[in-house]
């Protein structure tokens, strides 16, 4: 009978710490698919990054250079302000939803890979 208790106890001993290691390990996946993710949205990001810096003093030189020519410095904002509420828009009602299922396809194509 003690044999029988014992074998039980060695059981559910095993049974507790296969659990525990498993969970350990479905947090390490979890952590490796995570940082994997991350770490490939990164470098887009910087691109992204450095292009909006090029986009944002271009825009300041065009709207300055823009005033100069109308005479009226906000002019010149108010032009390159207009000129990007209209690209605005058009994305928005254009590709608004091939922008999201682009971006949806990449993030579960980095989390199944």
């Amino acid at each position: 009978m003690d044999d029988n208790v014992k074998l039980i106890e060695t059981l559910l001993k095993s049974s507790i710490n296969y659990g525990v290691a498993e969970i350990d390990l479905i947090k390490l996946r979890a952590l490796n698919k995570t940082s994997d993710v991350v770490s490939s949205l990164i470098p887009p990001a910087l691109v992204f990054f450095v292009l909006f810096l090029f986009l944002l003093f271009i825009s300041f030189g065009l709207a300055i250079w823009l005033g100069q020519i109308t005479g009226n410095n906000f002019y010149g904002y108010f032009i390159i302000a207009a000129f990007y509420a209209i690209v605005g828009l058009v994305l928005h009602f254009t590709m608004h939803d091939w922008i999201k299922r682009k971006v949806c396809n990449y993030l579960v194509k980095q989390l199944f890979k």
